[in-house]
């Protein structure tokens, strides 16, 4: 290969000259969309979301309809398969809700006693990797990025399936099961593999307990001595719960039934919601919260000062602290208007764990800074924002020891459950590939050959 190309090539800058010479990439002026009723980001003018289909699985309630389809602004809530999340969390079964919830999911119904303790024993069965899978497929292909190794682990258990090109619905139930066990240890080994090569800590890995719930296993692998409370299991199956589905159209689960509508395998499908899941847009939103209040705390500390906290905020909106990008993030959301149902439990979880472990001070700081936001905000826009769910699962995950790189990880191990369920409810209902269309706007061309071409 040796003398193959100049010395002085240079392929960066000459292939940035060819990108810049192209108007194709910008050139599609804003009037075009009204023009065509294209819309962006499949939102309609008022902010909701085009309807993509039909689902049974759950509904993401953030407000109402007049007479007129105007949208009416109201409290937030989440239903799986018809049941408030509210409901579900407050009538848990021990630190099993994240169990029950996939059980519900999956297969429409609240199971009674001994097919809740059969379909526990199916996932706890399933916990462990396939024997070499940890060694070859983890410990010897370390990944900086936890969320991009979880993508291969997802696709390598392909070849660990004995048949993983049956896609009918009863083989993708299965497979999708097999997977819900399986994320808890994906996530951690994958963690500890990357902190031993890139960081040189020590490489721990402890095997799951089949008497463990998926959220105690969690907490049990994760920490060098195993132990956990009950308290601090039962704040994180909560998250687990809450995450479990956001309805049909969040950009991670639509991407699972797209990609599975075509007649893949579930392996490759839930590859891709977790690629669509890492976006700081999407799934990685929880990142950028915890590091804005990372900043925020090391500034300001936990301070009770509103005025210090105002100032803080204001800096943010005029684009003068953290990322410059004018958000706060952990607050607004797609469809909910006036409140996250989601963080409203977890507000009640975190300041119960506070309690516990001593720590009111910043239970206390977040409430504080969250009632200044919506303060803030509606004095500036006079707009109600609502906190996200982002903002009260950073503070859970730091006070339960969580590294923030697995923030997002851990979304991915509770989104799962909704994902398989999305994908067999697509193949059971409609069962025809995606096929959106888009409207080109370009200019028909003569073709000119090379030699004449300037």
């Amino acid at each position: 290969m040796a003398g193959r190309y100049p010395d002085r090539f240079n392929d960066d800058s000459i292939l940035a000259r060819y990108f810049g010479r192209s108007a194709n990439y910008t050139d599609i002026p804003n009037y075009l969309f009204n023009e065509y009723n294209v819309k962006k980001g499949l939102r309609n003018d008022d902010g909701t979301g085009v309807r993509i289909g039909l689902t049974r699985i759950s509904d993401v309630i953030g407000y109402t309809n007049d007479e007129k389809g105007n949208v009416i602004p109201c409290d937030g809530d989440l239903l799986y398969r018809g049941y408030s999340i509210r409901d579900l969390l407050q009538n848990r079964q021990g630190n099993c809700g994240f169990e029950e919830t996939c059980f519900l999911l999956l297969f429409g119904y609240l199971p009674e006693k001994t097919e809740f303790e059969n379909f526990k024993t199916s996932l706890s069965m399933r916990y462990d990797l396939p024997e070499s899978f940890l060694a070859n497929e983890l410990l010897l292909k370390p990944a900086r990025n936890l969320m991009n190794k979880l993508q291969s682990a997802v696709l390598s258990l392909y070849n660990y399936d004995d048949a993983p090109d049956e896609t009918d619905v009863y083989q993708n139930l299965l497979k999708g099961i097999n997977l819900i066990a399986k994320f808890p240890a994906l996530g951690c080994y994958a963690y500890y593999t990357k902190v031993h090569t890139f960081d040189r800590s020590s490489l721990i890995i402890h095997y799951p307990r089949p008497e463990h719930s998926i959220a105690e296993n969690i907490l049990y692998m994760l920490r060098p001595d195993g132990q956990f409370t009950s308290h601090e299991a039962n704040l994180l199956d909560a998250i687990l719960l809450i995450h479990a589905d956001h309805g049909g159209g969040n950009n991670s689960t639509f991407t699972n039934v797209v990609v599975g509508s075509t007649g893949t395998d579930i392996y490759s499908a839930l590859s891709a919601s977790i690629g669509s899941l890492k976006g700081p847009k999407h799934g990685g939103a929880n990142i950028s919260v915890s590091r804005m209040m990372t900043q925020i705390i090391g500034d300001i500390d936990y301070t009770p000062d509103k005025d210090r906290i105002r100032s803080i905020i204001n800096r943010i909106l005029d684009r003068d602290y953290f990322d410059h990008s004018g958000l706060v993030y952990g607050f607004g959301h797609a469809v909910y208007t006036l409140s996250d149902p989601r963080a409203e439990l977890l507000r009640k979880l975190c300041r119960d764990l506070a309690e516990e472990k001593g720590c009111m001070y910043k239970f206390t700081f977040y409430k504080l800074f969250e009632d200044t936001v919506k303060e803030v905000v509606l004095e500036r826009k006079g707009e109600i924002i609502p906190s996200n769910v982002d903002l009260y699962s950073g503070l859970a995950y730091n006070m339960l020891g969580i590294p923030e790189e697995l923030y997002t990880p851990l979304f991915a191990t509770a989104r799962v459950a909704g994902w398989v369920a999305h994908n067999l409810e697509n193949k059971l209902y409609d069962g025809r590939i995606m096929r959106p269309a888009t409207k080109y706007v370009g200019d028909k061309q003569e073709y000119i050959p090379m030699n004449a071409r300037r």
